[in-house]
């Protein structure tokens, strides 16, 4: 009988995995490290060209979103909003006098995309 459960066990595991179920045990940090690494994914295609690889920014495109005051000093929703709005260069915060595009210029993004992408720049701090 034990056997039989072991075995039991042993096949729903490599039937979760192969189902793309993950072996990273409930309450543990791993649906985070997904929204990161989505995030990190979403960053590369949208914000990248202007706030540079790793978030250390452009000169004269995107500012450092790594130690940034501002970014800091959102919450993780107003961080989101404030992507899906963007800053048009005419704003009176604006510094750069470059535009944010809403959405990094890319409207397919999906307001579970930008919660992944302010992960992802949460990360980088």
């Amino acid at each position: 009988m034990k056997s039989r459960i072991v075995i039991a066990a042993a096949v729903l595991a490599a039937a979760a995995v192969a189902c793309g179920g993950s072996d990273t045990p409930a309450g543990t940090d791993g649906g985070a490290d997904n929204a990161v690494e989505a995030g990190r994914a979403v960053y590369r295609g949208s914000c990248r060209a202007c706030h540079g690889s790793d978030g250390e920014g452009v000169d004269g495109l995107g500012k450092p979103l790594v130690d940034s005051e501002f970014v800091d000093g959102l919450d993780d929703a107003a961080l989101a909003a404030f992507i899906a709005e963007g800053r048009p260069a005419d704003h009176p915060d604006n510094t750069t006098g470059m535009e944010m595009p809403p959405k990094g210029n890319n409207s397919s993004l999906t307001d579970e995309d930008l919660a992944n992408v302010v992960a992802y720049i949460r990360s980088l701090q």
